[in-house]
Formats: C-alpha cells, sequence, structure tokens
C-alpha cells in the first residue's frame, strides 16, 4: 500500500525538518521544500495527499501559495503553519485557502 505523500513548506531548516521528521515517523512519505519555487518543482511531478505550508516566507509568502494553489481544481488539503498566533492571522489563513491554521512548535 502507498503511503500518503505530504509536502512541508518552510524556510525555517529546523522547524521544516523537525515536522517532516514527525510526519515521516508517522508513516507517512515527506517530502520538503524551502520556498515557492522549490514547491513549484515538487508539484510539478506530483500533487502531495496533503501540503503543509509556513505563512511568512521570502519571496512568495504562504499566503499567496494557498491563494494560487486553492484555485487549481482539486487541490488537497492545505495547513497553514505560522508563528502568527492571533485569532485573525488564523481566520486570514483560512480565508485564502487553507484548511486548518497551527502555530509552529
Amino acid at each position: 500500500m502507498e503511503k500518503d505523500t505530504i509536502y512541508v513548506t518552510d524556510d525555517d531548516p529546523g522547524i521544516r525538518e523537525l515536522v517532516a521528521e514527525y510526519l515521516t515517523s508517522q508513516g507517512y512519505a515527506v517530502e520538503t521544500a524551502e520556498d515557492a519555487i522549490s514547491l513549484d518543482r515538487l508539484l510539478a511531478n506530483r500533487r502531495p495527499d496533503l501540503l503543509v505550508l509556513d505563512w511568512m516566507m521570502p519571496g512568495e509568502d504562504g499566503l499567496s501559495i494557498a491563494r494560487r494553489l486553492r484555485a487549481q481544481p482539486g487541490f488537497p488539503p492545505i495547513i497553514m503553519l505560522s508563528a502568527k498566533g492571533e485569532d485573525i492571522d488564523r481566520i486570514i489563513g483560512l480565508e485564502v485557502g487553507a484548511d486548518d491554521y497551527l502555530p509552529k512548535p
């Protein structure tokens, strides 16, 4: 049986690897990206079953990426991961297309 694939996109290598290691230990196949460009390279090959996406990244930020990807029919769920923890930030993340919003560890 094929494992579900999760893409983790975060410019902070420590957070990116921490999340990837945890998800791998839970039985998921995980690919990582450091920014929108490397995420787009992954997406050119395959859509994941889930995308974990950092809000604040250099270049195209997570909000813009979520908005762009959500416009694609049938794009899988997106979980926004951010150091921003205010309710308004959560609302903004969900409004642009994230399915859930989690504070960074």
